[in-house]
Protein backbone atom coordinates (compact mmCIF):
# COMPACT_ATOMS: atom_id res chain seq x y z
CA UNK A 1 0.00 0.00 0.00
CA UNK A 2 1.30 3.29 -0.87
CA UNK A 3 0.22 6.33 0.21
CA UNK A 4 -1.75 9.55 -1.61
CA UNK A 5 0.97 12.64 -1.80
CA UNK A 6 -1.28 14.61 0.82
CA UNK A 7 -0.65 11.93 3.06
CA UNK A 8 2.71 11.78 2.52
CA UNK A 9 3.73 15.57 2.78
CA UNK A 10 1.61 15.62 5.94
CA UNK A 11 3.84 12.97 7.24
CA UNK A 12 6.44 14.35 6.32
CA UNK A 13 5.68 18.25 7.61
CA UNK A 14 4.94 16.41 11.24
CA UNK A 15 8.18 13.93 10.84
CA UNK A 16 10.05 17.07 9.87
CA UNK A 17 8.90 19.35 12.87
CA UNK A 18 9.24 17.05 15.29
CA UNK A 19 13.14 15.56 14.31
CA UNK A 20 14.13 19.64 14.08
CA UNK A 21 12.49 20.20 17.72
CA UNK A 22 14.12 17.26 19.32
CA UNK A 23 17.48 18.09 17.73
CA UNK A 24 17.60 21.70 18.12
CA UNK A 25 16.80 21.05 22.07
CA UNK A 26 19.01 18.63 22.37
CA UNK A 27 21.20 20.75 21.02
CA UNK A 28 20.63 24.03 23.16
CA UNK A 29 20.86 21.50 26.19
CA UNK A 30 24.32 20.78 25.36
CA UNK A 31 25.13 23.72 25.51
CA UNK A 32 24.83 25.41 21.37
CA UNK A 33 23.35 28.10 20.53
CA UNK A 34 20.60 27.70 17.06
CA UNK A 35 19.80 30.90 15.04
CA UNK A 36 16.72 31.00 12.77
CA UNK A 37 18.10 30.55 8.94
CA UNK A 38 19.80 27.44 10.23
CA UNK A 39 16.49 26.30 11.89
CA UNK A 40 14.62 26.90 8.81
CA UNK A 41 17.88 24.82 6.47
CA UNK A 42 17.13 21.96 9.05
CA UNK A 43 13.83 21.96 8.54
CA UNK A 44 13.95 22.43 5.02
CA UNK A 45 16.75 19.52 5.51
CA UNK A 46 14.18 17.00 7.55
CA UNK A 47 11.69 17.26 5.20
CA UNK A 48 13.13 16.68 2.15
CA UNK A 49 14.34 13.68 3.95
CA UNK A 50 11.45 12.26 5.23
CA UNK A 51 9.20 12.99 2.31
CA UNK A 52 11.19 10.83 0.02
CA UNK A 53 10.51 8.04 2.50
CA UNK A 54 7.18 9.06 3.70
CA UNK A 55 5.47 6.71 0.46
CA UNK A 56 5.21 3.36 2.50
CA UNK A 57 5.81 1.86 5.84
CA UNK A 58 9.54 1.55 6.42
CA UNK A 59 10.97 -1.06 8.86
CA UNK A 60 13.55 -0.44 11.29
CA UNK A 61 16.60 -1.03 9.18
CA UNK A 62 15.46 1.49 6.94
CA UNK A 63 14.63 3.84 9.49
CA UNK A 64 17.99 3.50 11.84
CA UNK A 65 20.20 4.30 8.67
CA UNK A 66 18.31 7.34 7.78
CA UNK A 67 17.57 8.56 10.85
CA UNK A 68 21.24 8.20 12.08
CA UNK A 69 22.41 10.30 8.44
CA UNK A 70 19.96 12.83 9.21
CA UNK A 71 21.45 13.56 12.91
CA UNK A 72 24.67 13.61 11.58
CA UNK A 73 23.65 16.19 8.83
CA UNK A 74 21.30 18.46 11.67
CA UNK A 75 24.45 18.37 13.78
CA UNK A 76 26.99 19.38 11.40
CA UNK A 77 24.56 21.94 10.06
CA UNK A 78 24.31 23.56 13.92
CA UNK A 79 27.53 23.52 14.88
CA UNK A 80 28.27 25.31 11.33
CA UNK A 81 25.97 27.89 12.68
CA UNK A 82 27.13 27.58 16.09
CA UNK A 83 30.70 28.30 15.02
CA UNK A 84 29.93 30.98 13.00
CA UNK A 85 27.72 33.11 15.09
CA UNK A 86 29.82 32.43 18.66
CA UNK A 87 32.86 33.60 16.44
CA UNK A 88 31.10 36.61 14.88
CA UNK A 89 29.61 37.73 18.20
CA UNK A 90 31.93 36.63 20.52
CA UNK A 91 35.33 36.63 18.46
CA UNK A 92 36.12 33.15 19.12
CA UNK A 93 36.92 29.87 17.76
CA UNK A 94 34.48 27.31 18.65
CA UNK A 95 35.37 23.90 18.17
CA UNK A 96 32.74 23.37 15.54
CA UNK A 97 32.46 19.84 13.89
CA UNK A 98 34.57 18.13 16.75
CA UNK A 99 33.15 15.58 18.85
CA UNK A 100 33.75 13.69 22.10
CA UNK A 101 32.93 10.01 23.00
CA UNK A 102 30.26 11.35 24.87
CA UNK A 103 28.22 13.01 22.32
CA UNK A 104 29.04 10.31 19.69
CA UNK A 105 27.51 8.13 22.57
CA UNK A 106 24.55 10.49 22.79
CA UNK A 107 23.53 10.63 18.75
CA UNK A 108 23.74 6.52 18.63
CA UNK A 109 22.00 6.48 21.53
CA UNK A 110 19.45 8.84 20.51
CA UNK A 111 19.20 7.38 16.81
CA UNK A 112 18.51 3.98 17.98
CA UNK A 113 15.81 4.91 20.81
CA UNK A 114 14.34 7.21 17.92
CA UNK A 115 14.18 4.77 15.65
CA UNK A 116 12.84 1.78 18.01
CA UNK A 117 9.74 4.17 18.47
CA UNK A 118 9.49 5.34 14.77
CA UNK A 119 9.12 2.22 13.64
CA UNK A 120 6.80 1.17 16.11
CA UNK A 121 4.80 4.06 15.32
CA UNK A 122 5.05 2.69 11.50
CA UNK A 123 3.78 -0.36 12.15
CA UNK A 124 0.70 0.80 14.19
CA UNK A 125 -0.23 3.51 11.57
CA UNK A 126 -0.30 1.30 8.55
CA UNK A 127 -1.93 -1.61 10.55
CA UNK A 128 -4.61 1.07 11.36
CA UNK A 129 -4.64 2.11 7.83
CA UNK A 130 -5.07 -1.37 6.26
CA UNK A 131 -7.88 -2.07 9.46
CA UNK A 132 -9.66 0.79 8.09
CA UNK A 133 -9.34 0.43 4.26
CA UNK A 134 -11.09 -3.00 5.08
CA UNK A 135 -13.81 -2.11 6.96
CA UNK A 136 -14.48 0.99 4.96
CA UNK A 137 -14.63 -1.84 1.86
CA UNK A 138 -16.87 -3.66 3.70
CA UNK A 139 -19.28 -1.42 4.06
CA UNK A 140 -18.74 0.53 0.91
CA UNK A 141 -20.05 -3.56 -0.60
CA UNK A 142 -22.95 -3.63 1.86
CA UNK A 143 -24.08 -0.31 0.82
CA UNK A 144 -23.67 -1.48 -3.27
CA UNK A 145 -24.77 -4.81 -2.90
CA UNK A 146 -27.74 -4.67 -0.13
CA UNK A 147 -28.96 -8.46 1.27
CA UNK A 148 -32.68 -8.17 0.46
CA UNK A 149 -33.51 -11.68 1.86
CA UNK A 150 -34.04 -12.74 5.43
CA UNK A 151 -31.11 -14.35 7.06
CA UNK A 152 -31.49 -17.11 9.12
CA UNK A 153 -29.62 -16.49 12.64
CA UNK A 154 -28.74 -20.11 13.73
CA UNK A 155 -27.26 -20.19 17.12
CA UNK A 156 -25.69 -22.82 18.80
CA UNK A 157 -26.38 -24.31 21.55
CA UNK A 158 -25.07 -22.84 25.14
CA UNK A 159 -22.64 -25.30 26.32
CA UNK A 160 -23.52 -27.41 29.53
CA UNK A 161 -21.54 -26.60 32.74
CA UNK A 162 -18.42 -28.58 32.74
CA UNK A 163 -17.65 -29.93 36.34
CA UNK A 164 -15.70 -32.49 37.49
CA UNK A 165 -17.04 -35.84 39.14
CA UNK A 166 -15.62 -34.94 42.57
CA UNK A 167 -17.71 -31.48 42.49
CA UNK A 168 -20.98 -33.03 41.01
CA UNK A 169 -22.69 -33.04 44.19
CA UNK A 170 -21.29 -29.41 45.24
CA UNK A 171 -24.17 -26.55 45.72
CA UNK A 172 -22.84 -23.83 42.76
CA UNK A 173 -23.40 -21.47 45.02
CA UNK A 174 -21.17 -18.19 44.81
CA UNK A 175 -20.91 -15.21 46.89
CA UNK A 176 -21.41 -13.94 50.35
CA UNK A 177 -24.70 -15.64 52.31
CA UNK A 178 -27.66 -14.03 51.53
CA UNK A 179 -29.64 -11.76 53.52
CA UNK A 180 -32.50 -12.98 55.07
CA UNK A 181 -32.60 -13.67 58.57
CA UNK A 182 -34.15 -16.92 59.54
CA UNK A 183 -35.92 -16.72 63.39
CA UNK A 184 -36.75 -19.86 64.62
CA UNK A 185 -39.75 -19.21 67.47
CA UNK A 186 -40.42 -22.40 69.74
Amino acid sequence: MTASLPFRLARAAVFAVVCLGLSVLAHLLGGGSVTGPVMVGGLLLAFAAAAAASGRERPLAVILPLLAGMQAVLHALFSIGHASAAHAALGHAHQGLATSVGMLVAHAGAAVLTALWLARGEAALWGLLHRLAARLYRVLLAFLYPVHEPVAVVTAPEPGRLRSVALAHAAPRRGPPSTQVVVFSS
